[in-house]
């Protein structure tokens, strides 16, 4: 859908600028159970870009849902459509850095060949993202109000809001809400970042619905970054099984070659579990629950599991400051698996550019002028501090991040005095989600084909 080609930059101006002295115990401590949307965090702890291009890397996938549009099967459109909705969290692997919050009115604009996608900060307190993406093949559009609370050792990320993605050939439409982010190790460690909860994605035209499970993290059990679920028809039938891993892959199945491997696999560790107990009597505890997680517990879903406990399921956190082993050098495969989604590598100098995938560290860049892409001055793009600190210059960084929020906050201050409403979004509008019955934002068109913006004054 793009006018123009070319060459996107493979990596950033400057090196990751690391932490230093910087301590984020010593900024969460005071706020422990609270919501930090309106606390001030030091830059050292951004990553160089706006949370709206972070929205848009949930379209890195795109061609997932040209797939779903071009699928006859409502089974196989499903499992697209769900590949999709796990996929735009593989991005979030080892990004511990915050996106820098969108300025109320700030805009993003991304134009590619295969989709084109608009993201507006339309309400600052609280901070709401709204989007919309489209395509000859299919539309992507919801809102974001992230919450974030910190809970002592960990911090919640919970994307509140709605996604929605309609399919015009097949007269389909697709919702869902993504699950929560958790950051562990903030006292001490090494950080590291688990999704977790149920995803339940929700063909409203014929009543299918894919259920996902986004396992959590234990400590001697391999359900690290593990998501599973069914597809299920209107009458709640099992249609096929979905499994794979956030961070990686998503594979399908028939049901029939999943109960056959289910209660093969199962057999065994029952077998393995009678053997360890008659040749190890007093085997310490933490090794029989090492034992006991080579079930098929990654395929049950029992709040046991969810919640921890002591009869062999895996602890929700593991030690303090340590990290939990991962199986993703093992690839789980059941048989007559098709693989449906598999992530990008990322290059090898990811960790020195804010752990960013390619698609990520393109999005920052401003279209060449000869191009002829015209990108609105609103555009997080034109941000200086983001600028700056892609160019490892954080000194000025720091100061231009303050220097906009004070900006904005004089500019609430006098709409105040003058007894002025907020600032109206100009790209969308509040609504009720016609099937969720939730309230959302909705795009009011237009923008495409605004040849001058008339933009707000905000950086």
């Amino acid at each position: 859908m793009g006018s123009a080609v070319w060459q996107h930059r493979d990596r950033l101006p400057s090196v990751a600028i690391p932490y230093g002295d910087a301590s984020l115990w010593s900024v969460l401590k005071q706020v422990i159970g609270k919501e930090l949307s309106k606390i001030t965090m030091p830059i050292q702890f951004n990553e160089p870009l706006s949370f709206l291009q972070r929205l848009t890397e949930c379209m890195e996938y795109s061609y997932l849902l040209h797939k779903a549009s071009e699928a006859v099967d409502p089974v196989e459109r499903m499992q697209y459509v769900a590949s999709f909705a796990v996929s735009g969290l593989a991005s979030n692997w080892l990004r511990l850095g915050k996106p820098f919050n969108p300025l109320l009115g700030e805009t993003y604009q991304e134009e590619q060949q295969d989709f084109r996608i608009i993201c507006e900060q339309v309400s600052h307190h609280p901070p709401v993202s709204a989007f919309h993406a489209d395509s000859p093949d299919f539309r992507f559009y919801g809102a974001i109000d992230p919450k974030i609370k910190f809970w002592g050792k960990s911090v919640e990320i919970q994307p509140k809001g709605v996604f929605t993605i309609e399919l015009p050939k097949w007269n389909e439409t697709y919702t869902w809400s993504n699950v929560s982010c958790y950051v562990h190790n903030i006292i001490v460690g090494k950080l590291w970042m688990e999704q977790y909860g149920t995803m339940e994605i929700v063909n409203h035209s014929n009543g299918y619905r894919c259920e996902l499970n986004f396992k959590p993290a234990g400590w001697y059990c391999k359900d690290l970054h593990r998501v599973e679920g069914f597809v299920l028809d209107s009458s709640k039938a099992r249609k096929s099984f979905m499994y794979g891993k956030w961070t990686d892959n998503m594979k399908t199945t028939d049901v029939k070659s999943y109960d056959e491997y289910s209660t093969s696999t199962s057999n065994r560790a029952i077998s393995r579990r009678e053997s360890a107990k008659e040749s190890v009597t007093h085997t310490p505890r933490k090794m029989l629950a090492k034992l006991n997680s080579l079930t098929i517990g990654s395929f049950k879903h029992s709040t046991d599991e969810a919640n921890g406990s002591d009869d062999g399921h895996c602890p929700l956190e593991p030690p303090d400051g340590e990290i939990p082993k991962s199986s993703s050098t093992i690839s789980l495969e059941i048989p007559n698996s098709t693989t449906l989604w598999e992530a990008d590598s990322r290059p090898p100098y990811s960790p020195e550019c804010y752990h960013f995938t390619l698609f990520a560290m393109a999005l920052n860049e401003l279209p060449p002028p000869e191009t002829g892409i015209k990108v609105c001055p609103t555009d997080s793009r034109f941000r200086p501090d983001i600028r700056l600190m892609e160019e490892g210059q954080i000194e000025r960084a720091a100061q231009e991040k303050t220097r906009l929020e004070e900006k904005q906050r004089e500019s609430r201050k006098a709409r105040r005095s003058r007894k002025e409403k907020e600032e109206k979004a100009r790209w969308f509008k509040l609504g009720v989600h016609p099937l969720t019955k939730q309230e959302s934002w909705f795009y009011c068109g237009g923008f495409w084909e605004t040849k001058e913006y008339q933009a707000l004054n905000i950086f």
